[in-house]
């Protein structure tokens, strides 16, 4: 396995090794001990989300607040998303800035997303079935969000489209109300 930190350094782009041939292919898509190692600190995972998504559907940007804040890694199975993690995290030399990267069931990379982070994807393929784990258990009384197109994040989106949205995501609110 592969680990990259990306520019907000935090965040990490993990590439697993994929053994293909005429049959197919085989990977280890999780393994604690690697994954624990890679990260530098001890996880434990406590939910699995599966999303299934059609082009042009953006999920995010979602976080949960303390004691519920959710660290995530995220792969996608099927398809092609634009996954987005921006920190939320007060006083932290990175606070407001994104990182994105494209993550399809071609490519089998995984983005793994701390505490803190604010996340959400961008289907671009016609569909797209996302997995992610999480470490704490979802709690609607913690769960927020912040609107996709917040103008001082100015998350480049692949896309000049209007997303689709849920009622949810398209009230958000805006960075500068965090």
């Amino acid at each position: 396995m592969k680990v990259t930190s990306l520019k907000i350094s935090d965040v990490k782009l993990i590439e697993p090794n994929v053994f293909e041939d005429e049959r197919g292919f085989f990977y280890e898509s999780f393994n604690q001990e690697k994954f624990n190692k890679a990260i530098g600190k001890d996880i434990t995972f406590v939910q699995d989300n599966h999303s299934k998504s059609k082009k042009g559907v953006l999920r995010g940007l979602h976080y949960q607040e303390a004691p519920y804040a959710q660290a995530k890694l995220v792969r996608v199975i099927s398809g092609e998303v634009f996954d987005v993690a921006v920190d939320i995290r007060q006083g932290s030399l990175t606070y407001g800035q994104w990182v994105g990267e494209i993550l399809s069931g071609t490519n089998k990379k995984q983005l793994w997303v701390p505490e803190g982070f604010a996340h959400g994807f961008l289907t671009v393929s016609d569909q797209a079935e996302v997995l992610y784990k999480t470490t704490m258990l979802y709690s609607k009384k913690h769960e927020k969000n912040i609107l996709w197109n917040d103008p001082t994040l100015a998350v480049k989106w692949p896309s000049h489209d209007l997303p689709r949205l849920s009622s949810k995501d398209s009230v958000g609110i805006l960075f500068s109300e965090l």
